[in-house]
């Protein structure tokens, strides 16, 4: 099962670019979470289900507390969404965020091809800690400019600055 990974328009979508206008129905079914952790090898519980849709309806990355207020009126308590979160984090189908503020975030990985990186750059504002996804072109990084000992793999490129409501 793949989320996909650009618009209509072709232009490119990053992973946590899932969330749609009001007026367009949801991308995300709970046959669709039900493929993911299948592809996992995961089971099918009502917890793991709702955490992934909440996790891949949002416009950015998400952390535990986030997740645990928005399902708060399912009935989930907050240490299973926290392992929701972790093994689904660990089977690969969502990605971990540190992005230096002492807070993980989740979002949905999204399947790309191998030569491509598998992440996509995040803006976080100092003052406010909004977070937005940025476009994977916003940042290419040719790894053949890197002295090979200096640098094996890059696995996250964080941005921070003031967002335009903070400035």
């Amino acid at each position: 099962m793949t989320i996909p990974a650009s618009d209509s328009s072709g232009t490119r979508l990053p992973a946590c670019a899932t969330t749609l206008l009001p007026s367009e129905p949801a991308r995300f079914s709970d046959e669709n979470a039900r493929a993911l952790l299948k592809q996992a090898s995961l089971r099918c519980t009502a917890a793991r289900i709702a955490v992934l849709r909440q996790v891949a309806d949002s416009s950015r990355p998400l952390s535990h507390a986030e997740v645990t207020t928005q399902l708060s009126d399912h009935g989930f308590d907050q240490s299973t969404i926290y392992r929701a979160l972790q093994e689904l984090a660990e089977q690969g189908t969502l990605s971990r965020l540190d992005l230096g503020d002492d807070v993980k975030r989740f979002e949905l990985r999204q399947e790309q091809a191998a030569e491509e990186a598998s992440e996509h750059p995040h803006f976080l504002c100092i003052d406010c800690g909004k977070i937005v996804c940025l476009p994977t072109e916003a940042f290419k990084i040719d790894r053949r400019r890197f002295p090979s000992k200096t640098v094996a793999d890059i696995t996250q490129v964080v941005v921070r600055g003031h967002c335009e409501a903070c400035t």
